[in-house]
């Protein structure tokens, strides 16, 4: 799954929807069309909130200061 897979959702989805006019017994091709839309706006959401939440690398440093306390740094970066 991938960007390319939901624009290809995404255009096909939308010529079913608007662009056909021909008919199928049993079949309604713009519903068919609107879903294949929604599912290809579903990939490109979850694609993009995938990709960008395995880019974070985080770190954490952690101090202990001479009366015994401890404590700790925490920063995170873009790879």
């Amino acid at each position: 799954m991938g960007y390319g897979l939901g624009a290809f959702l995404i255009a096909l989805g939308l010529i079913l929807a608007l662009a056909v006019q021909d008919a199928v017994d049993g079949v309604d091709l713009q519903m068919i069309g609107w879903i294949l839309t929604l599912v290809g706006l579903g990939v490109l959401i979850l694609t993009a909130v995938t990709l960008n939440s395995s880019r974070r690398k985080g770190t954490v440093q952690t101090t202990t200061h001479p009366d015994g306390s401890v404590s700790e740094r925490r920063t995170e970066h873009d790879l």
